[in-house]
């Protein structure tokens, strides 16, 4: 059996309604664009994210994906799970509706990759502007190499990003499915080059890694990426873009589109700055550390930022990491990469690293963290303030806050109900750089 054609697969869908697009007319769009080859696939491989995007519209895509093409082909799913932890099956049920459990395969980012090449280090320094000088090593889960599949759908939500500046497209292959020379080399890539200079933007350091990875690794997989832009209106999320295809052009009308939907600019930073962690999708510091980044740019010199985090209970999404994390703390940039050159730990586990770069606010700003799970000296033991989640509440209630500026007791507060699904910036610092 041919493999499709997969240049010939392309179509971009968005919408101005307030609600954005349909279910019926996303389902109809991913039918359109593959409408030349679904009688013709004998195997399939969907690569969508995992429970931490449940907000991406993933989970109903891959849904549809499913039924539409098993009639015909066996339909592999493999979550770009990355260093997360694997999915649960009552989370896989939350997220993707009926399909089989069985039919779900794990990525294990230590053992099940393989070494493609690597991305030299002359032209990582040359992208980086000298600042980091190191080969990165390109390593993707093997089930991409299966030369039985007859095409690999990358499905996932064009976002800002804290390591990539936009998420998806090529990272999710790369760092979704990669090994942990591409997932440490390029998370610590981020770190040295400076979360603020790249958050929001395309063409930055590590975006330049994947498409060098993309270009001279994976060119020949039958690989089509189909993405998301998805944001808020009144108390749900809208699928506002759908862009389907392997040429980059389809990466970067998503990445338009979500620069006019998932950033939000204010005049001027707010000494006060509330977030709420949704306990299905937030459940470690390592992923509800989006409260953190994603809000930086927007929180004063001196403010601070409360974060209401119900389903937080450890720091790490492995034993390994959260160890870490507990060891070394979120102490700052220049602290940690002191601590890298002498600790053979961390220097091992560079994703780590820039994570408690990333985490930390330089001591610009004060974070604490309102917890049900963690007690008061986990979370100050890496230099996080605590408040119990259940007083917190009382002062900044969920249901009674609205997105953006509210008045609590008198006091300016600025709120954000998901950190997942923006980036929130002093429009002067954002156009800094």
């Amino acid at each position: 059996m041919m493999r499709p054609d997969i240049g010939r697969i392309g179509l971009a869908v968005t919408s101005g309604s307030h609600a954005g697009l349909s279910e019926g007319e996303i389902c109809s769009a991913i039918e359109q664009a593959l409408s030349d080859h679904i009688d013709k696939l004998r195997k399939v491989l969907i690569i969508p994210p995992d429970i931490t995007r449940i907000h991406s519209g993933a989970g109903m895509i891959t849904q549809h994906l499913y039924r539409l093409l098993n009639k015909n082909c066996i339909v592999d799913i493999l979550p770009a799970l990355g260093t997360h932890v694997p999915m649960t099956r009552e989370e896989c049920a939350l997220m993707y509706g009926d399909i089989p459990f069985e039919r779900f395969i794990e990525h294990n980012w230590r053992r099940d990759v393989v070494r493609l090449g690597e991305v030299p280090a002359e032209f990582v320094r040359s992208v980086s502007e000298g600042i980091y000088n190191e080969p990165i090593a390109v390593e993707i889960n093997k089930l991409l190499l299966d030369p039985s599949y007859d095409l690999i759908l990358s499905v996932g939500q064009v976002v800002p990003h804290e390591v990539a500046g936009m998420a998806n497209y090529s990272k999710n292959i790369f760092v979704g499915c990669g090994g942990s020379s591409m997932i440490n080399g390029t998370h610590m890539l981020g770190a040295f080059y400076g979360l603020e200079r790249l958050m929001g933007k395309d063409h930055s350091p590590v975006r330049q890694v994947f498409d060098y990875a993309e270009e001279n690794y994976i060119k020949e997989l039958p690989l089509v990426y189909i993405l998301t832009v998805v944001a808020p209106y009144d108390d749900a999320h809208g699928i506002y873009g759908l862009f389907i295809g392997r040429d980059r052009k389809y990466f970067e009308q998503a990445v338009k589109l979500s620069t006019e939907r998932n950033i939000i600019f204010t005049d001027k930073p707010f000494s006060k700055v509330v977030v709420y962690l949704d306990e299905n999708e937030f459940r470690s510091t390592w992923l509800g550390n989006k409260a953190i980044y994603r809000t930086r740019m927007a929180i004063a010199d001196g403010g601070d930022l409360i974060i209401l985090a119900p389903g937080v209970n450890k720091f790490g999404e492995d034993e390994l990491i959260d160890r870490l994390i507990r060891k070394y703390g979120y102490i700052g940039r220049l602290n940690i990469l002191d601590l890298v050159e002498k600790n053979e730990d961390l220097k091992s586990n560079l994703s780590a690293a820039a994570h408690l770069i990333h985490g930390s606010s330089d001591s610009r700003f004060n974070i604490t963290y309102c917890t049900k799970h963690l007690k008061k000296e986990d979370v100050e033991g890496v230099g996080f303030r605590y408040f119990p989640f259940d007083e917190a509440i009382k002062l900044y209630d969920p249901k009674k806050l609205e997105d953006g500026l509210n008045n609590v007791q008198g006091e300016e507060v600025y709120y954000v109900s998901n950190p997942a699904l923006g980036l929130w910036a002093d429009r002067k610092k954002f156009f800094a750089d």
